[in-house]
């Protein structure tokens, strides 16, 4: 019997470590299963999703650019989904497809289990207001920050999504030009700047000794993001690794029906980025 077949699906997606996760998760449950990247532009996002359905295909993961066109791609979404407008993960629930979004809780549980961030505690700053960042408000304020800023090139969508989430804690919005040059506690980078190899337009002093910086992306030596907070002193600089494990452990258990353990797996993968 053949394997059942999942993706992950972005541009760029070759530098993706979930074919990694799954395959690690699969032989940990003993389920049988096949992982390949796909990479479509946004023009061909929906063609590409479709044809891999059509195919057989029974869930994909969904990364940058194309969170917010999975939630117009599916029949039905979450709640988590719903509220967030972007969907990074898609299952086939009786013949249609289903919207989910574990970014959210995929970044929420690397922050409190794998860092011991009391997010409580700590005001956000948060950078974009695109896919990445819609999926990881409502968890972040459910955790009752003292106050979650969002700061966007393009304010009226930072706006828009504080709009969106104000009824769950205080959240309000900013161009990067009205940033103040004091520091935070926690800065969350949702951009794709690092993708990129850039930097979002951000005064330093945002940042001192007690600042905890987060990238939602990773790389092997870090990412521009995390290596320009180390120079300026941050407390600590972390990726999207864990992560990135996290929420792949929320699909495989959507897809499965079985919740896959990340210790081991985020140890090895850190230990593959670092080597």
């Amino acid at each position: 019997m053949n394997p059942d077949r999942y993706a992950v699906i972005g541009h760029p997606v070759q530098h993706s470590r979930s074919p990694f996760i799954h395959a690690r998760f699969a032989a940990q449950t003993g389920q049988s299963i096949a992982y390949s990247t796909i990479d479509a532009t946004p023009e061909g996002f929906e063609a590409a999703a479709r044809e891999f359905f059509a195919g057989g295909g029974k869930g994909l993961n969904v990364t940058i650019p194309h969170k917010e066109a999975a939630a117009c791609l599916v029949d039905q979404l979450t709640p988590r989904a719903q509220r967030a407008g972007a969907v990074n993960l898609v299952a086939v629930r009786s013949g249609s497809l289903l919207g989910d979004n574990a970014d959210g809780a995929g970044l929420v549980r690397d922050l409190v289990a794998n860092h011991h961030v009391n997010i409580a505690a700590h005001g956000i700053l948060l950078l974009g207001a695109g896919g990445a960042a819609r999926g990881i408000i409502a968890p972040l304020l459910e955790r009752k920050p003292r106050e979650l800023i969002i700061v966007n090139r393009n304010v009226d969508r930072a706006r828009e999504l504080a709009q969106r989430f104000a009824d769950l804690g205080p959240v309000r919005a900013m161009g990067y030009d009205q940033l103040e040059a004091t520091p935070h506690d926690l800065v969350i980078n949702a951009t794709a700047t690092s993708l990129a190899g850039t930097l979002p337009p951000l005064p330093p002093a945002i940042i001192d000794a007690r600042t905890i910086c987060y990238d939602l992306a990773y790389g092997k030596d870090g990412t521009t993001f995390s290596r320009w907070a180390q120079h300026l002193g941050c407390a600590r600089s972390l990726t999207g690794l864990g992560m990135l494990v996290e929420q792949a452990a929320e699909s495989f258990e959507l897809w499965r029906g079985v919740r896959p353990l990340t210790d081991s797996v985020l140890r090895e993968l850190t230990a593959q980025m670092h080597g």
